[in-house]
């Protein structure tokens, strides 16, 4: 229909009703853009992990919809993400490598029509990617090469995870923060006061983007955003002070086996020696995450042992934990 989403993920795609046959629409054109034919896009746009690498370059055509695209199967297929990162800075690393991993589980018994796909979609070079026309006349689309093996259970699990990865660990990491000496955060709170230009206590996107400008940081403006996002943990639309430090804070110095002590406390009201379920529920419904989905998907990501609570090694765990198997 002439127009380039930019910003494709499965997030952006609902449902019309909770029918069986309800029809499923592509969401959230705020990024949107009429396709001018000849004409090159600068703007860093979309999510890291669906972000095409031509992109990342600031010089890239309609082709970013299908990388994309592309990705929003891989992890259909798979679970996980193609381009893994546990910041944004890493994803984007990962996606310029663009070593493209179709051989590790479940990928052995996935057809080689669904892969052949998904290796044209995910082409580096847009000028040799598949096209949108040509990805509707690919034979695994058509329907002639589909397997009904039903999708391994694993596969759902990894993806579950994957739509929840960070978000008790983030909360967790803010917990700690609001419990550093003054001595351990004395030049950040210096930088917070001096992003902080109108002395409210919490910085806005435009003090953030000033400040990193003033700073010497060469960030685009979606990648300021990207920090907004993450920093901002309770969705406020600014970030306050505890904020600022969690996001700035040397992970190392957050690891500490005191730090980590401290924050398993804050979930484990009882002093059980467990985070419960409930707890856990508790800690995050103050964030206003504390859906069941959320608490299911954090518990089977975290409590290894299944026996339904996290104790202190997984606690320690999740939280030292980088990228995932």
């Amino acid at each position: 229909m002439g127009v380039m989403h930019r910003d494709l993920k499965p997030e952006n795609f609902l449902l019309a009703s909770e029918d069986e046959g309800a029809a499923l629409k592509a969401t959230d054109f705020g990024l949107s853009v009429f396709i001018e034919e000849g004409k090159s896009y600068k703007d860093i746009v979309g999510s890291p992990y669906y972000v095409a690498p031509e992109v990342l370059q600031r010089n890239y055509g309609k082709e970013i919809d299908v990388w994309s695209a592309g990705v929003i199967l891989y992890i259909l297929l798979c679970g996980v993400p193609p381009f893994w990162g546990e910041t944004d800075k890493e994803i984007f690393d990962a996606i310029r490598k663009g070593d493209l991993d179709l051989t590790s589980e479940p990928w052995p018994s996935i057809s080689d029509s669904a892969k052949d796909l998904v290796k044209k979609m995910l082409t580096y070079n847009p000028k040799k990617r598949i096209t949108s026309d040509q990805v509707l006349e690919h034979p695994w689309i058509k329907g002639h090469q589909v397997s009904n093996t039903p999708i391994d259970s694993a596969v759902l699990i990894r993806m579950k995870q994957f739509r929840t990865m960070n978000k008790f660990k983030r909360l967790a990491l803010k917990v700690i923060a609001e419990n550093l000496s003054e001595e351990d955060i004395k030049g950040l709170t210096q930088m917070f006061k001096s992003m902080d230009t109108d002395q409210s206590g919490t910085i806005t996107y435009e003090e953030l983007k000033t400040g990193l400008s003033r700073l010497g940081s060469k960030l685009a403006e979606s990648e300021v955003k990207q920090l907004m996002e993450a920093a901002d943990v309770d969705k406020s639309g600014s970030i306050d002070y505890i904020e600022f430090i969690t996001a700035t804070m040397h992970r190392h110095r957050l690891e500490r086996d005191e730090n980590l002590c401290k924050a398993f406390k804050y979930f484990d009201k009882d002093d059980s020696g467990f985070i419960t379920r409930d707890e856990l529920k508790q800690a995050m419904t103050e964030y206003g995450m504390g859906d069941e989905a959320t608490i299911d998907e954090i518990l089977k990501d975290v409590d290894t042992d299944n026996d339904g609570r996290i104790n202190y090694e997984e606690f320690v765990a999740m939280m030292r934990k980088g990228t995932p198997s």
